[in-house]
């Protein structure tokens, strides 16, 4: 277990044990205990997820591109 006083001072050693040991406690001077454990940052959130929309193809590009001239057309000042 770590103290926050030192959790704070060694904040890199800290992150690096939670890696290598899957989490660490820090204990604050209260008593209070909170661990901290390290994200699994290797895949994206999304995925797994899926949806049950079905666009046409070139849809979604067309969408896209019509959004892109509109807001070039706003950008571009008036006369």
């Amino acid at each position: 277990m770590t103290t926050y006083s030192e959790a704070r001072k060694t904040f890199s050693y800290v992150l690096d044990r939670a890696k290598s040991d899957g989490a660490v406690l820090i204990r604050r001077a209260d008593g209070s205990v909170f661990r901290l454990t390290p994200e699994d940052g290797e895949s994206s959130p999304f995925e797994g997820v899926s949806t049950p929309i079905r666009l046409p193809e070139g849809t979604l590009s067309g969408i896209l591109s019509d959004l892109k001239d509109a807001n070039a057309a706003r950008l571009v000042p008036e006369k």
